[in-house]
């Protein structure tokens, strides 16, 4: 009886029979492909909901974990009172929940990202250094 031994191939093999090489920039991809659509969808899902606190929040930004399993919402604050913040904070921290099960039906993806929301802060830097910038242009 001979031994004989399975050569291992140096390639991992899709469905398709072609080498694939897992890459870094496949998930960077990924990611951005999904922080792209959860920023488009996640202010109309705002809008659709009866809290008027939460229409026409305009999100600036998403920002998704490497596994995706975690997204943080910036939102622009340009036009919310400071006094309004925590209370549209923790109304959409009641509605995550709602709107995670929207982007799963309206995506048709197995699982959302689960939900994390605050307000953008470089605004307010962007402000202070525009303000910074008059000072010296005018001395």
């Amino acid at each position: 009886m001979k031994h004989t031994k399975k050569l291992k191939n140096k390639h991992n093999f899709r469905n398709s029979g072609t080498p694939h090489r897992n890459n870094k920039n496949d998930e960077a991809i990924k990611r951005g492909r999904t922080e792209s659509i959860l920023k488009e969808i996640i202010p109309e899902i705002l809008d659709s909901l009866g809290d008027s606190k939460l229409h026409g929040l305009y999100v600036t930004e998403v920002v998704c974990s490497r596994g995706r399993s975690d997204a943080k919402v910036f939102l622009d604050k340009t036009f919310v009172e400071e006094s309004e913040e925590a209370s549209i904070l923790s109304a959409l921290s009641k509605a995550r929940k709602f709107i995670e099960r929207q982007i799963i039906n309206e995506q048709g993806w197995f699982k959302s990202p689960k939900l994390t929301f605050e307000f953008d802060k470089h605004s307010e830097y962007e402000k202070r250094i525009e303000e910074l910038f008059d000072e010296i242009s005018k001395k």
